[in-house]
């Protein structure tokens, strides 16, 4: 099945696409639940912005670095807006990454970015027979 080596990978590299077309990779945390990766990131980070004009993505393995560790998978994905779709995707990252997310949430509250935040779905367009 496409993507299995990214279930369960701590960092995978997800790359979303400029207007242009060129696509801008980048390493994040991305818990597996359901037939579904939940992501999370700055309100007003890059990638943020450009899944705003296209929910075209793609996800492979990496390291902490972004230097890849696996093959690309197509993907599609989108900004999260429901409080219980956001309440879903933060208990599969602290389920997840444990106590480092936890310190990423209350260095978040901290500094007043935690409510500034999106959540992101990703979903392999392999694994739903979208080519």
């Amino acid at each position: 099945m496409a993507g299995q080596e990214t279930r369960n990978a701590r960092y995978l590299s997800l790359a979303t696409f400029r207007r242009s077309g060129k696509s801008v990779a980048t390493p994040v945390w991305a818990a597996y639940r359901e037939g579904i990766y939940y992501v999370f990131s700055a309100g007003d980070a890059g990638k943020v912005k450009r899944l705003r004009n296209s929910g075209r993505a793609r996800l492979a393995k990496c390291d902490v670095r972004g230097n890849l560790l696996g093959e690309w998978h197509e993907a599609e994905a989108e900004l999260l807006q429901q409080s219980g779709q956001i309440e879903v995707a933060l208990k599969a990252l602290r389920a997840k990454y444990g106590l480092a997310m936890r310190l990423a949430d209350i260095g978040a509250r901290l500094t007043g970015r935690f409510h500034k935040r999106a959540y992101i779905s990703v979903r392999l367009t392999e694994e739903v027979g979208v080519r």
